[in-house]
């Protein structure tokens, strides 16, 4: 018996309806194409200002709702969306490949940050200063924005849109939000997941299709008063100049290049864990995951030695099946510059130590898998170095001392993540305060992060504030500051 697959529609005004424009798109499973997952909106630029409409007309009373009732409503998606764990984590991983357990884990963190935001309801605070005139109360106010528009990508279909939309609902906006059109699924679960907690209408909207039609819509809507994006560098700059033209807030988390530096007193077992952990976890498809290892020359080649056979042991596939290791890249176009950096790494002269190639037997062959793929004697000028592949290609460099591999692991436009692996707590808080990211691990892999610290990178990463944690809240708030006389006297003591 054939299996129905199913017409999704958009979340518009707390209903669900079809776009504007009559079209659907299918969405395939990237280990498997001959699976589609089901058929969803390719929507057009109606149903984006329909959703902005909307969003607009319910934020006064969700933004006068008080912060923890607000919360209990969140509260109330949580204890849904840990109902639905399965649901959600098979959905995720056959839409964006990802293993069943990996998928399980983004699903958690995305309930840990629903958890750690129904509890901001209760927080949001402002300060209470003194002023300079008697009998005067000053004090600071965090209200919220209007309506935001919240843009994620496909790498975390669950916990991206999660740690964008609890913040941002928390503090008392409204919202639309436009997922990666090759993972809408997940997104629409979250979707139905606040619809039955009770969210009053029109306070979350969803809306499915392409960056043109539907992201400049709402970037571009004069009604939208803040975004925040996660994506590539590209689109990510041209969204930051479209904010600034109108003066809104934005925030874009961006690329990662992320190295390990192993120095010569490492735990070498670790280490070699920690790299094939974040440089193959996820395919390598995070904006966190370990791309560049730097390693001290004297234990290069024990290093190597453990990461490659670690790396062949991995066992790629179907993400559903018990066993699988690491799944497929997202889709063809993935593939393809996976593929293509292997061989911009071969003419750059860099050795393959293995890998190197995609997997096209038997089933493998109706999807997009790559091995797990590791270059020796990379140079730091050269293109693997430099550029984000996001897939599971990584860069081994050799250097001599510790300045060295500091040199090269700053060597490069971006700065999310880094890590170090050493038994010297010296040499471990020199490289925490002058490495050039935004956060740092130290005997620990490249990846991760939790609901209450701030996420987020330096230089070409990223531009705005940090995402999670309080620092996440703030953004989606403005600051108001009151000067309470509390007499009712004018007085001008200290008048500027």
């Amino acid at each position: 018996m054939s299996q129905t697959i199913p017409t999704q529609r958009n979340f518009i005004g707390g209903e669900w309806v079809a776009p504007s424009t009559g079209n659907h798109a299918p969405n395939r499973s990237p280990a498997n194409i001959d699976d589609v997952v089901g058929h969803y909106p390719v929507s057009g630029a109606k149903d984006a200002q329909d959703a902005v409409a909307a969003a607009k007309a319910a934020f006064p009373a969700w933004s006068s709702m008080p912060g923890p009732a607000r919360g209990r409503i969140l509260w109330k998606a949580v204890d849904i969306l840990k109902s639905r764990v399965e649901e959600l984590a098979t959905m995720l991983c056959r839409e964006e490949g990802k293993t069943l357990a990996e998928s399980r884990g983004e699903v958690n963190k995305g309930i840990n940050l629903f958890e750690f935001y129904a509890g901001e309801g209760f927080r949001t605070h402002g300060k209470t200063l003194p002023s300079e005139m008697k009998q005067t109360l000053t004090f600071t106010l965090r209200q919220p924005l209007g309506v935001v528009a919240l843009i994620t990508p496909w790498n975390f279909p669950f916990a991206i849109p999660a740690w964008k939309s609890a913040p941002a609902l928390i503090t008392g906006n409204t919202v639309v939000m436009k997922p990666a059109s090759n993972t809408p699924g997940t997104a629409t679960l979250l979707a139905k997941a606040l619809e039955d907690a009770g969210l009053p209408k029109g306070v979350f909207n969803l809306v499915t299709g392409p960056g043109g039609a539907v992201g400049n819509t709402l970037v571009d809507h004069p009604s939208v008063v803040a975004v925040s994006f996660t994506g590539s560098n590209g689109i990510g700059l041209a969204l930051n100049e479209r904010c600034a033209k109108r003066g809104i807030r934005v925030t874009a988390e961006m690329g990662g290049k992320n190295p390990v530096v192993v120095l010569d007193d490492a735990d070498l077992d670790l280490a070699a864990s920690g790299i094939v952990g974040g440089a193959f976890g996820s395919t390598g498809q995070r904006c966190t995951a370990t791309s560049r290892v730097v390693v001290q020359k004297g234990v290069a080649p024990q290093l190597l030695e453990r990461v490659v056979a670690a790396a062949k042991k991995l066992k790629v596939g179907n993400g559903l099946e018990a066993g699988i290791d690491m799944g497929p890249a997202v889709d063809e176009s993935q593939l393809k510059t996976d593929l293509e950096y292997i061989d911009i790494a071969k003419s750059e002269g860099a050795q393959l130590l293995c890998g190197g190639k995609r997997l096209t037997d038997g089933a493998l062959a109706k999807g997009y898998f790559v091995e797990p793929t590791i270059f020796g004697k990379v140079k730091p000028g050269s293109r693997l170095h430099q550029e984000e592949v996001f897939g599971p290609v990584v860069a081994v460099v050799e250097v001599g001392d510790f300045e060295e591999a500091l040199a090269v692991a700053n060597g490069v436009e971006f700065g999310l993540s880094a890590s170090i692996y050493t038994r010297d707590a010296n040499t471990a808080m020199k490289f925490v305060e002058r490495s050039e990211v935004g956060m740092v691990h130290v005997n620990n892999p490249t990846v991760g992060g939790e609901a209450q610290l701030p996420f987020g990178g330096w230089k070409s990463t990223g531009v705005g504030e940090r995402e999670m944690a309080e620092e996440g809240a703030e953004f989606f708030t403005q600051l108001k500051t009151v000067f309470f006389d509390y007499t009712g006297a004018a007085r001008t003591s200290k008048i500027y």
